[in-house]
């Protein structure tokens, strides 16, 4: 008996695969004992499995494998996000639940620091807001002059009874009141501005300054609040800032102003 060894081709996958034939020596004609080895055809069906229109199916245990690779760790956060609802969504008393209280709270808080902010606002007061004009009766007078050299001189400034020397004067006593009654620290002790006189050929024109304090701190106004370098400061000041075009034949030179305290 001899053994056969041919190389068949799968008519249906091109496979290749090796086959043994036992014959029967002599005539030839004894049954044949096929012995097929597995070809490469039959390792790719253990991988996979037919499908219903001829297509591939991946297998139980590929499938399986790219689930667990999806769902790694999502049980633990799944877990600590469900807990965390559940104790939001906790009933502290009747129907209110935690969430609510927290944001009951939050709305609580805010409400309380709006109105304390108003309260102290409201409740604070500063001293030295607090005076009575009434009480202030000392007078101290400042005298000086200063330059116009946008406005034009006529014979009618010379006179201070004259409509344009009236009409003049009063325009510069309310700028001047105005400059004084603004200022945090002179406003309250101001209490009025004059202009007595017109002169030269450049309009110079004449002021005086007066101010009332009270008798009880009228020495320490003298020397600071009310002294002659704080209210000339004040009015230079005020000059500086002033637009020349804007302020028009009411421009006053801030050079030419002078000032003294009238004893």
């Amino acid at each position: 008996m001899d053994i056969e060894l041919q190389t068949k081709t799968n008519g249906n996958h091109g496979a290749t695969y090796l086959s043994m034939e036992q014959v029967t020596a002599g005539n030839g004609d004894g049954a044949a004992y096929r012995i097929t080895d597995v070809g490469e055809e039959d390792g790719l069906l253990s991988a996979q499995t037919s499908g219903y229109n001829g297509g591939t199916v991946a297998s139980d245990h590929a499938v399986e494998t790219q689930i667990n690779l999806e769902n790694i760790h999502t049980p633990q956060e799944k877990s600590a996000v469900c807990r965390i609802k559940g104790e939001l969504n906790e009933v502290i008393f009747w129907r209110v639940k935690l969430w609510m209280a927290i944001i009951f709270l939050f709305f609580l808080i805010s409400a309380v620091i709006i109105i304390s902010v108003l309260l102290c606002s409201v409740i604070h007061e500063d001293k030295d807001e607090i005076f009575d004009p009434s009480t202030f009766k000392v007078p101290q007078y400042f005298n000086g002059s200063f330059q116009l050299p946008n406005l034009v001189f006529t014979e009618d400034l010379f006179t201070m009874s004259s409509n344009e020397s009236q009409t003049l004067a009063g325009e510069l006593r309310e700028k001047l009141a105005n400059l004084y009654r603004s200022s945090p620290a002179l406003g309250r002790y101001f209490s009025k501005a004059d202009i007595y006189a017109f002169r030269n050929q450049s309009v110079l024109a004449d002021y005086q300054l007066t101010f009332l304090m009270p008798a009880d701190h009228q020495d320490q106004l003298r020397n600071i609040t009310l002294s002659r370098e704080m209210v000339y400061n004040v009015f230079r000041q005020f000059l500086y800032d002033q637009e020349p075009d804007e302020s028009g034949q009411m421009y006053i030179d801030p050079v030419s102003l002078k000032m003294f305290l009238k004893h």
